[in-house]
Formats: C-alpha cells, sequence, structure tokens
C-alpha cells in the first residue's frame, strides 16, 4: 500500500509537505515524488528509491509553494522505475495526481486514449485517470466538473488526491475503498493516507467514508457524496496519539523503538473499556459458530488466542488466515472477528465483506483510525497502540494478544468456566504485566544482543513450542525471517519425529520456546524435543525462565527470564524473540525498518498490469 499525502497552505509550507510523505515511509519505499504550483506552474520531481536518497537527488527539501501533493510508493506489479513514480501529469501538465488503489478498467480506458492521441510515460493507471482529468476539463472548462467526470469513467477501488494549475488554492480529493483522511489546522489543512501524513502539524481529523470527495482549500472545505453531490456534514475528530510515539526518540530503528514501547502499549490496551471487551466476549458467547481471522502476524494472533480461549473458557474458536477464509460456510448467527493493525489488509477486508454477506454478525481489532475495517465492522475496539512505523509488527501484535486475552477472561466469567477468585488473580496480574516487560527488556537487552550476534550467521533456524507456545514459534519465526531475510521455521515440538529429524545437524539451530516447569504437560513435551535435537547433533538455544535446570542443561544457550503466570509466559517470550530478530538483523546489517520487498499493509491485485 503506498503513502499520500497533499497540503494546501495559506503561506509557504516550507519542508511540511517532504515531512509528511516521510512519516508515511513505512507503507512503501520503492520511489516518491512531489508536485507543487509555483508562479502558475506545476513542478514535479520524482525517482526510485527511498525518501532520504531520492531528496538527494532532486532537491524535494527545495521545493516551495502554498500547496503540493506527495507519494511514497510500493510497487507490486509493475517495475521500479522513475516514470512509474508518482506524482503523475496530465500531457499538457496543467494536472497532477497521487493515487492508491487499482483502477481495474485501466486497460480500456488507455486504449481509448491512445486512439484519441494522447501519449503516456508510464505504464501504470493512474496516468490513464490525469489525462481524462485534462480531456474532460477540455469539454467542460469547470475543475470540479471535470474531477467528477473522470471518475464516474474509473471502475476500482482507489483514493485520488489531483491539484490544478487551474485551481492553484484547492486539492480535490476522492475515497473509495482506500484510506484517505482530512486534517484541519489553522490556515492550511491536510490530506493523507492515514494519520501519520499530519499528525506532526495537528490532531484534528476527518474521515472520510465510502464514495465522497472533498474539495480542500487553506481554510476550508467542502465534503460532497459523489452519488448526489450534496454537501455532508463531517465530525472533527481528536487524535489521542501522542506526536512523540511516531518519533524514533533516541532509538537507533523504530523496531527498537516500538519493542521498547510495549510496557505502555499494555497499560494502553488496560486502559480499553471494560464494556467493549465484555461486549465482544458476548458476541463470542451468543454466536453458533464464531471465527476469528487475519494475516501474517495478525493470523498467528489469532491461532495464539484459540489456546487462551481453551484454557479460560473452555470454547474453541477457529483461526483462519483471512486469505483462506473464503472456504468457510458462514451462515446467520455465526461470528466473526477481523485482526489487523491497518485496518486495510485487502483479504482481511474481503473476508469481512463476505461474512457481512452471508448475515454473520461482525467485529474488529483495529489500530487505525478511520481505516476501512473499522467502518465496517458492526463493533470494533480500538487497540489504542500508537504508530507502528517499522513495517514489521512488533507492539501492535503484543496489544491485539492482550486484549484477547482480556476477552478470553470474560467470556470465561461468562460461561462460569473461571472463578471470581480466579479472575481477580488474573486481573491483578495484568496490571503488573507492564512492569514485568519493562524489567525484562532493561535486564535481558543486552543478553539476547550477544546471542543474536553470536548466531546471526545461521541460515536455517527452527522455531519450536508446544500449545500455546507452538503459535508463539510461527509469529517469532515470522519476524526472524521479515528482518534478517534468513531462513526461519515455526512448528510445533512434536514434528520433530515425524521427518523433520532427518535435517538435524550442527550447522541447524533451533531456538526452543520452553514453557514455565508448572505447565508440566507442555513442559515435559518440551523438554523430550530438546533431547532428540541435542543427540543428533542439532544446536539448542532456548528461551526459558528461571530455576529451570533441566532445560538449561540441555541448551547450547538461554535466556532466562523471570517467573511469570502461565497466563503471560508466552507473551514474554515473544517480546524476547522480537528483540532477538532485531538484533540479528542489526549484526547482518540489514535495513529493519524497511524490510526489503515489504511495506506495512497489503492490496491483492488481480490484474497484470503496473500497479500502485
Amino acid at each position: 500500500m503506498c503513502g499520500i499525502s497533499g497540503i494546501v497552505h495559506s503561506e509557504n509550507f516550507g519542508r511540511s509537505l517532504l515531512n509528511s510523505i516521510k512519516n508515511l515511509e513505512y507503507r512503501g519505499y520503492d520511489s516518491c515524488g512531489v508536485a507543487v504550483i509555483q508562479n502558475g506552474k506545476i513542478d514535479l520531481r520524482k525517482n526510485i528509491g527511498g525518501i532520504d536518497d531520492v531528496n538527494l537527488k532532486e532537491r524535494l527539501d527545495q521545493m516551495q509553494g502554498k500547496i503540493g501533493i506527495a507519494h511514497t510508493r510500493w510497487a507490486t506489479h509493475g517495475g521500479v522505475t522513475q516514470e512509474n513514480a508518482h506524482p503523475h501529469l496530465s500531457a499538457n501538465r496543467k494536472f497532477a495526481v497521487v493515487h492508491n488503489g487499482i483502477i481495474s478498467n485501466y486497460q480500456q480506458l488507455r486504449e481509448r486514449l491512445l486512439s484519441e492521441g494522447v501519449c503516456f510515460d508510464s505504464l501504470t493507471d493512474t496516468e490513464v485517470f490525469v489525462n481524462l482529468l485534462e480531456k474532460s476539463y477540455t469539454e467542460s472548462n469547470d475543475l470540479e466538473q471535470a474531477f467528477l467526470a473522470a471518475l464516474q469513467q474509473i471502475e476500482g477501488s482507489f483514493s485520488i488526491v489531483m491539484l490544478s494549475s487551474h485551481d492553484p488554492e484547492n486539492l480535490y480529493c476522492v475515497k473509495k475503498e482506500s484510506p484517505l483522511l482530512l486534517g484541519l489546522g489553522e490556515g492550511c489543512n491536510y490530506v493523507g493516507s492515514d494519520i501519520n501524513a499530519f499528525l506532526e502539524y495537528t490532531r484534528k481529523a476527518i474521515v472520510l467514508d465510502e464514495g465522497e470527495y472533498v474539495i480542500l482549500g487553506p481554510n476550508e472545505y467542502q465534503v460532497r457524496s459523489l452519488k448526489t453531490g450534496k454537501k455532508l456534514k463531517k465530525n472533527v475528530l481528536h487524535i489521542d496519539w501522542d506526536v512523540e510515539t511516531s518519533k524514533k526518540g533516541g532509538f537507533s530503528h523504530y523496531m527498537l523503538k516500538e519493542i521498547f514501547d510495549e510496557p505502555q502499549t499494555v497499560r494502553q490496551a488496560m486502559q480499553i473499556p471494560k464494556e467493549q471487551i465484555v461486549t465482544l466476549a458476548e458476541m463470542f458467547a451468543d454466536s453458533s459458530r464464531s471465527y476469528m481471522m487475519g494475516v501474517g502476524t495478525t493470523y498467528y494472533v489469532a491461532s495464539i488466542s484459540q489456546y487462551y480461549f481453551s484454557a479460560l473458557a473452555e470454547c474453541y474458536y477457529s483461526a483462519l488466515s483471512s486469505d483462506e477464509f473464503s472456504v468457510v460456510d458462514i451462515k446467520q448467527g455465526d461470528m466473526v472477528l477481523a485482526i489487523s493493525q491497518s485496518g486495510e489488509t485487502y483479504d482481511t477486508k474481503t473476508a469481512l465483506v463476505y461474512a457481512k454477506e452471508c448475515g454473520a454478525k461482525t467485529a474488529a481489532i483495529v489500530n487505525v483510525m478511520g481505516s476501512a475495517i473499522s467502518m465496517m465492522a458492526d463493533q470494533v475496539i480500538m487497540q489504542g497502540s500508537g504508530p507502528e512505523i517499522c513495517v514489521v509488527s512488533t507492539k501492535a501484535a503484543l496489544a491485539q494478544t492482550f486484549i484477547m486475552v482480556r476477552v478470553a477472561l470474560e467470556l470465561g466469567l461468562i460461561r462460569r468456566k473461571i472463578k471470581q477468585k480466579d479472575y481477580k488473580k488474573f486481573q491483578n496480574e495484568m496490571q503488573e504485566f507492564s512492569e514485568i516487560i519493562e524489567i525484562v527488556l532493561n535486564e535481558q537487552s543486552g543478553f539476547v544482543r550477544n546471542i543474536a550476534r553470536d548466531t546471526s550467521h545461521v541460515e536455517h533456524w527452527l522455531f519450536l513450542g508446544c500449545g500455546v507456545y507452538y503459535p508463539v514459534a510461527m509469529e517469532s519465526a515470522l519476524k526472524m525471517k521479515e528482518v534478517t531475510y534468513q531462513h526461519a521455521e515455526g512448528m510445533p515440538a512434536g514434528f520433530l519425529k515425524h521427518g523433520t529429524l532427518s535435517m538435524v545437524e550442527s550447522a541447524l539451530h533451533t531456538l526452543f520456546f520452553v514453557p514455565p516447569p508448572e505447565q508440566k504437560e507442555l513442559h515435559k513435551r518440551t523438554l523430550i524435543a530438546m533431547e532428540q535435537v541435542k543427540s543428533r547433533g542439532g544446536t539448542v538455544i532456548a528461551i526459558i525462565f528461571q530455576g529451570d535446570e533441566l532445560a538449561q542443561k540441555l541448551a547450547f544457550q538461554s535466556i532466562n527470564l523471570p517467573v511469570v503466570s502461565s497466563l503471560f509466559a508466552p507473551l514474554l517470550q515473544m517480546i524476547i524473540a522480537q528483540m532477538f530478530a532485531y538484533y540479528a538483523a542489526l549484526d547482518l546489517g540489514r535495513n529493519i525498518d524497511k524490510p526489503r520487498n515489504l511495506a506495512k499493509s497489503c492490496l491483492l491485485y488481480t490484474s497484470p498490469s503496473p500497479r500502485d
């Protein structure tokens, strides 16, 4: 998913536009560009590479004006070229457009425009739209009408921001199934793909709904319905996120900062009103069948949650990857929970639409205000983790898992599977958990770094766990793959004897997630697997809890954590694994905050054309 931003200012906006798009770089960093109106003409500069690289090449920081748009691109289909970078100009250079999404009928439109003599510089669908604008304006001589006429000709899902030298005072914006928000300032207004585009400058935001377009000036704005043209009154929201949470604050990388944010993340998750948690628990309790879904990390969050629901509420609910959700026969009376940090993941949105069409009740846990999923679901919990800038999810994943533990506890109480005294004990442990995380992060970071440094050369890892520690192992392996580019496979420890033992040799390293000894059965099974690896010459690394001498003896190296409740032991190990992956990537010199080929949220494209 790409990042788009725009500013309309009563005075020169200086570096604000460049800063705005830089704050969205986690959405894509293959290329970027800026377009401003200067002296009645559009000044366009763009190139391939991250924003800092392009700034050096094109001197984006020297671009001045009162109105401008910017874009940072994550390439999917189509090459990473200067021509394919945004913004795109019309043939007469009077219109510039930035775009996030897909114009599904672009090929037919392109062929028509080619037959009419229009020349194209790129292979993107976006350039089709900007030339439709030019043609429509020639016919109507009215910029708003030209914008609407061009929109009527395109199909798909998209958000678009346009500027034109025909109207140097206003930006023209539209939202259709792709995120777009307004930021309201003093003598200046903003538009962006998400809040981070303007969080540095204002905390007043307007979330655009589907099928709305905006004419945005420095001191006023008009939101209208695409369907009726009627002017709409919108609620102005106050953004609670702290600006400082979007800055690195002295940390070398956002990933490390966001790991160290996790104690506060847990505190924020505890501040979510109990009524919201209980409402979601009741939806599980009252539904014929319930499902949890996500993709990547959020799928693993759902998988971890399965075990908590089983343990605390004695209920089993299916966890599915959103991209496979269409195989489920959803019926009225069912409930579907979507988990998404961005709230914009294509597969999860599509699955949620399918669930609603089938008559299911829907719920969502989402981090980004105004995102599509947050507006689609019947019941929404805003997890309140604050901006997560690193592409790799750490604190957001912890928040989602912690929230699900809270839901499982409430469901256990509703189903009378938890005694009141145990419920109170768990609540007290929750309140204390943030302090435990702080201690662990401060005391263990140096030790974890040393082990990561010693093993960063390892090209193949097995991450192993039993019970709830199995999906924790899978999520942790994903982190290792994302930031180190080394192979890591998460699996149940019991899989070893079903073929995987054939791979064991000294070069193969294993990371075991060892439960506290009080979880006797899981602990026993894990130790058996450790013995199997060790006896065949494999290298055993383990995350264990203090006092576990048996596991200590079996491990070549171990990370010793303070004894905590079995309720939170898996979460503490997940945090340590995040840190382990970070330090391994650091030693390898990887681009940690912007891993290759990845962006913060993903779109699925169904056409073999270049997309934006």
